[in-house]
């Protein structure tokens, strides 16, 4: 429900609430704040705190550097983990300019501008993800390492499962800060875990993930761990996704996605929205996989995908349809990871889906056997081909497809691919473990 000025005054007035963070991403998806005492919140919500934008990653130059936030009152919530008497909440901003216009760097910006495509064409966009991360042991010196606390495994308890403990406690706090948990437990990997909460409204859904993965880090470090977000941190076991579920539906609420008397029961405008999936993949796939070492994770062998396919029946695909019918009908893009930014993600997963239907983009047939046991040229006459194999070829793919880069928008795609070049050259010009084992007595 939503919250008017005069309920959040209130409640931080009841709840004895000392700070208010005001909170932000940057372009890398990494949540910002600007904290203010508990005299300044009215100020804040009426538009009035700026900042200096000059020092954060993809937002302007230092001639131009004051910022605006906006809070979204729909996003007001306690951090329960705040120390009694120091008692602090949260909510989420916009960014925009000092002239009363939405900052195009700000990634929440982006997601919003596909949104309201979206509803201009009759639709509510609703995703739910799935975020796996890890949790590991901190050093003596408090830095994370990769050593795991756990011997578990899928959907293991306690007593081999260590992990119970702390991601029961991320639940709790999760809970008390407005998400649904639907269900968490211990995946694949030793040390792995996922927590599910509830779909909802696109923008409200990439809210939860931005403040999932700081609240997830915050209860971790209570337990001395650390909660890990990056897709492949071992080498040898499976990497952390953040597959996403997405369905549309319309101004009565239906769900567009489906029919019942079509084949799998799925509308044309779900074959449509899965056809922009299919053809937008390579074009996406720096957003949704963003660091060098996402490519790590898609690669067979692992579960992740690595084919540009969709079905209603396999998990090796890209894009599966799950079996739930009717409300429930939904596609799954399986692809992305939990290091992307979600605003980001979720504008041009949504963007390549809305131009499918647009476009009436007929995806090629559903694949029924598992792609990984294919070869080539059975991949090839079932018009099945692969996903970007590096960073460096990703952004490439990207900057070739203009509906992508439209969904970033320019100031947006050009930061993103500057940063990301970096970190491509970094790795490249850097030596590295393998290297010295492989080649030093060469």
């Amino acid at each position: 429900m939503a919250k008017t000025r005069e309920e959040i005054l209130r409640l931080t007035k009841e709840l004895d609430i000392k700070f208010v963070r005001l909170q932000f991403t940057d372009i890398l998806g990494v949540v910002k704040n600007v904290a203010i005492p508990i005299k300044q919140l009215p100020k804040a919500l009426d538009n009035e705190i700026m900042f200096d934008g000059s020092s954060i990653e993809g937002y302007v130059r230092i001639e131009e550097s004051d910022m605006n936030l906006r809070p979204d009152l729909d996003t007001f919530t306690v951090f329960p983990w705040s120390d009694p008497g120091q008692m602090e909440a949260r909510l989420i901003c916009d960014v925009y300019y000092t002239n009363d216009t939405p900052f195009e760097g700000d990634p929440r910006y982006a997601l919003k501008k596909t949104l309201a495509e979206a509803n201009e064409m009759g639709y509510q966009v609703m995703a739910g993800p799935e975020c796996e991360f890890f949790l590991f042991h901190l050093d003596e010196q408090g830095k994370g390492t990769t050593i795991t606390h756990d011997e578990a495994g899928y959907f293991d308890m306690g007593p081999i499962d260590r992990g119970e403990t702390a991601r029961r406690d991320i639940v709790v706090a999760l809970e008390e800060m407005g998400f649904d948990v639907e269900a968490s437990h211990h995946e694949v990997a030793i040390g792995q875990h996922e927590i599910g909460f509830k779909y909802d409204d696109a923008l409200v859904s990439a809210d939860r993930v931005a403040t999932f993965k700081f609240a997830t880090k915050t209860i971790a470090r209570q337990h001395g761990l650390i909660a890990s977000f990056m897709p492949k941190p071992i080498y040898g076991r499976a990497g952390s996704g953040m597959h996403t579920h997405i369905s549309l539906v319309d101004k009565e609420g239906q769900n567009v996605f489906y029919d019942p008397n079509e084949h799998y029961q799925l509308s044309t405008t779900a074959l449509h929205f899965i056809g922009g999936l299919l053809k937008h993949a390579p074009g996406y796939t720096a957003i949704t996989n963003p660091s060098v070492n996402s490519y790590k994770r898609l690669i067979t062998g692992y579960e992740a995908p690595v084919y540009i396919s969709w079905s209603a029946q396999n998990r090796s695909a890209l894009v599966r349809v799950p079996a739930s019918r009717k409300q429930g009908t939904r596609v799954e893009l399986r692809s992305p990871d939990p290091s992307c930014n979600p605003y980001l993600a979720f504008a041009v997963m949504i963007k390549a889906g809305l131009m499918g239907i647009k476009q009436q983009i007929t995806p090629p047939p559903s694949l029924t056997q598992n792609i990984y046991h294919m070869d080539d040229k059975e991949r090839a006459i079932a018009q099945v081909h692969s996903l970007p194999n590096s960073l460096a070829k990703a952004l490439k793919l990207l900057e070739a497809d203009e509906v992508m880069r439209e969904a970033l928008g320019d100031h947006v795609y050009t930061h993103f691919v500057k940063a990301k070049l970096q970190d491509w050259h970094e790795y490249t010009s850097q030596v590295h473990d393998w290297e010295i084992r492989k080649y030093l007595g060469v």
